[in-house]
């Protein structure tokens, strides 16, 4: 084969490995698609010959032949301005990762905003993949009925909250039990006064994380009477409702000297407001977020924040779609895992 600056002028083809390896090339696609059919002595020789050669097997050409993609569909909306959130950051990186060892690619799509579905149906129509990963599971969303009625296979982030009935697989964490591990924390730390700033009422999520703050705060004979907050997921949103909480409080002994938040987000908003009267987080008043994002890792005193095992969600979500696309096909149900909290010098 002729090579340029040391470097193959055309990829190398299955037919140079074949030559390399002395071997048929149906020898070498056994290697790429059904190595058990192989001594151990003709794979390595094969895969040897692959790795020196830097072959890599035509994608679509096998595509045609098993009518399979390997592709994952995964929609990925933008960030939203004002916020902190990256959690999903770690998560795609991590489901890349993971889908990659088994032999798949991750095809991120965005679609319509105002559409839930929108970007589904074209990659359906194109048979461009062999299955979805679906993270908006908020109550009413579409997707997953959707998806079921076109008899599409994928797997969920989150859990179908509306359908308690559903078969699809899942995988989610368990968000009061991060909640109660952050005030718990606070608690063993000696606050009293103990505030939570989450999102509006209509979101489940939402509300499962307030619950595990309101969970432990009256196991542990302490009152949440005016110190809770329901606010959009800013950095603005959460400034206004702690300068709230501090200021509508009858009485300087009644004024939180820690807050919860439901998201790193409004945590930032919590510093916002802290920074702006003088005081100094983890010194005068204790902050702690959730998802532990980036900032929480960089600001200063840096942030205490609940992490969500975003690494294990994905290899999680991955395995159960190995189950799905196997044959004969296999459901794996859901799977509920544990958060854990990172502390930092803002508690």
């Amino acid at each position: 084969m002729p090579r340029v600056n040391g470097r193959f002028a055309t990829p190398p083809t299955l037919a140079d490995v074949a030559e390399l390896a002395g071997v048929s090339r149906q020898t070498v696609s056994n290697a790429v698609n059904n190595p058990d059919l192989l001594r151990a002595d003709t794979l390595a020789r094969v895969q040897s010959a692959i790795e020196q050669l830097g072959y890599q097997p035509n994608r679509a050409a096998r595509s045609l032949r098993t009518r399979a993609s390997h592709l994952l569909g995964l929609r990925l909306p933008a960030l939203a301005e004002g916020t902190a959130n990256a959690a999903m950051d770690r998560f795609v990186h991590s489901l890349v990762e993971t889908a990659g060892a088994a032999g798949y690619h991750v095809l991120l799509f965005d679609g319509d905003h105002e559409d839930p579905v929108a970007g589904y149906d074209d990659l359906l129509r194109s048979t461009a993949v062999d299955a979805f990963v679906v993270t908006d599971t908020y109550l009413g969303n579409p997707q997953a009925a959707w998806l079921q009625s076109r008899r599409a296979q994928f797997v969920a982030f989150g859990r179908p909250w509306d359908q308690p009935e559903a078969r699809h697989p899942w995988v989610d964490v368990d968000s009061a039990y991060g909640a109660e591990l952050a005030t718990d924390h606070l608690i063993d730390r000696g606050h009293t006064r103990i505030a939570w700033i989450g999102w509006r009422k209509d979101s489940l999520l939402g509300e499962e994380r307030r619950s595990g703050w309101t969970g432990t705060m009256r196991a542990r004979g302490l009152s949440t009477s005016g110190l809770a907050s329901r606010v959009e997921d800013s950095i603005a949103s959460g400034r206004l409702a702690a300068s709230a909480l501090l200021d509508e409080a009858p009485a300087a002994h009644e004024r939180p000297t820690a807050f919860v938040c439901a998201s790193d987000t409004l945590a930032m908003g919590v510093f916002h407001t802290l920074f702006e009267r003088g005081l100094r987080p983890g010194t005068d008043i204790a902050v702690v977020g959730f998802d532990d994002t980036p900032v929480a890792q960089t600001v200063p005193p840096g942030l205490t924040s609940v992490r969500q095992p975003l690494e294990d969600v994905a290899k999680e979500l991955v395995k159960a779609l190995e189950g799905l696309l196997a044959t004969p096909s296999y459901a794996a149900g859901g799977l509920m895992l544990k958060p854990t909290l990172q502390v930092r010098g803002s508690s």
